[in-house]
C-alpha cells in the first residue's frame, strides 16, 4: 500500500511535436516512475516525423496514458502553440479529481522517484504552489546544473498544486507563460521554487529548437510581456555579451526583443499590480547579490603588508 503522505493524484499533460530523438527516453522514464501519474495526457500536435508512431507504441497496454492528436500544419513554436496543446489535454480530464496537474515536455529523461520526491516536497509544505527540480543539460559531454532564480519552476517540468492552478486561472497560451504563472501564484500567497536536489536531464539543450539568436529575441520579449525593469534588463543583456550563446550577438538580441516590443507599444500579459511585483522581485535579486558580494569580499583574507 502506499504511503499515506503519497496518495495524491496527479495528472501530467504533455505537448509534442516531432520529438522521435528524445520521445522513446521520455516514455520510458515515465513508465518506470516510482509514483505514477493517474492520467497521462500526450498531446501530440501535428508531428511530421515518427512521434506518434513511436509513442503509440511504446505505450501500448498502459490505459493510464491516452493519447490525442492535433492535426495542423503549423511549425513547432515555444509559448502559444504549446500551452495551446497543453489546454486541449487538460479540458479532456479537468473535471476528474487530482491534487495536482503537470505539464511535461518530450524531450527529458527523469529519475524513477522523479515524480514520488517533488510529491513529497508538496505534503511538506501546504503553501507550496508550483515547483519543479533542476534540470541539467549536456555541455560538451557533462551533464551541467541550469542556473535558475531560487522560485522559479522549469517550464519543462512543473507540478502544480491543483488549488493553485485555479487560482491563477490556470497558464496563458502566450510566450512568458512560464514567468507569468509565478508571479500570479505569488500574488495569491503561494510558494513557487525548484530543488536543486532533485534533478533531471533536458535532452534538446535550450535553444537548439529555434536558434539561439531567436532565441534570445524571445527572451527579450517574454522580459517586456512579463513587466521586467530597464535595470534588470541591462543586467542580463550584460551578461549576454560576454557569455551568452552566441557570444555578444545574444545579449543583442534580447536588447532588441526587449526594445521591438516597447516601440510598438505591445500589450503586456502583465496588469500594474503584477508588473511592480514583478520588478520588486528582480530588484530583490540585485540586492541579495550584491549583499552576498559584500559580504564574500569583507570575509576573503587580506593581504598582510607586515614582514
Amino acid at each position: 500500500m502506499m504511503p499515506a503522505s503519497l496518495e495524491n493524484k496527479y495528472i501530467v499533460i504533455s505537448p509534442v511535436k516531432d520529438e522521435e530523438r528524445y520521445i522513446g527516453t521520455m516514455v520510458r522514464s515515465m513508465l518506470r516512475q516510482t509514483l505514477k501519474p493517474t492520467q497521462w495526457i500526450i498531446v501530440d500536435d501535428g508531428s511530421r516525423d515518427k512521434s506518434l508512431q513511436m509513442i503509440t507504441e511504446a505505450t501500448v497496454g498502459n490505459k493510464w496514458i491516452r493519447i490525442v492528436r492535433i492535426d495542423r500544419e503549423a511549425p513547432r513554436q515555444p509559448g502559444a502553440s504549446v500551452i495551446r496543446a497543453f489546454i486541449a489535454g487538460f479540458e479532456l480530464v479537468k473535471s476528474t479529481k487530482f491534487d495536482f496537474v503537470v505539464k511535461l515536455d518530450c524531450d527529458l529523461d527523469l529519475p524513477p522517484d522523479y515524480f514520488e520526491r517533488l510529491v513529497c516536497k508538496f505534503n511538506e509544505d501546504n503553501v507550496l504552489g508550483i515547483a519543479s527540480g533542476q534540470y541539467l543539460e549536456d555541455h560538451g559531454n557533462k551533464w551541467t546544473p541550469i542556473s535558475m532564480p531560487f522560485y522559479h519552476a522549469s517550464g519543462a517540468s512543473k507540478m502544480i498544486r491543483a488549488q493553485c492552478f485555479a487560482d491563477i486561472q490556470g497558464f496563458v497560451p502566450a510566450r512568458g507563460w512560464d514567468t507569468l504563472d509565478q508571479i500570479r501564484a505569488q500574488l495569491h500567497g503561494w510558494k513557487t521554487r525548484h530543488f536543486p536536489e532533485i534533478q533531471f536531464r533536458h535532452l534538446k539543450p535550450e535553444g537548439t529548437g529555434i536558434g539561439f539568436i531567436r532565441t534570445n529575441v524571445m527572451h527579450g520579449e517574454i522580459f517586456y510581456l512579463t513587466g521586467g525593469g530597464v535595470l534588470f534588463l541591462l543586467l542580463k543583456v550584460a551578461h549576454r555579451l560576454v557569455k551568452g550563446k552566441p557570444f555578444f550577438v545574444g545579449g543583442i538580441g534580447m536588447l532588441w526583443g526587449f526594445s521591438k516590443c516597447w516601440a510598438t507599444g505591445k500589450k503586456r500579459l502583465v496588469n500594474h499590480v503584477e508588473a511592480r511585483f514583478y520588478r520588486n522581485l528582480l530588484n530583490q535579486r540585485i540586492w541579495n547579490r550584491l549583499s552576498r558580494d559584500h559580504k564574500d569580499r569583507r570575509s576573503a583574507p587580506q593581504d598582510s603588508l607586515a614582514g
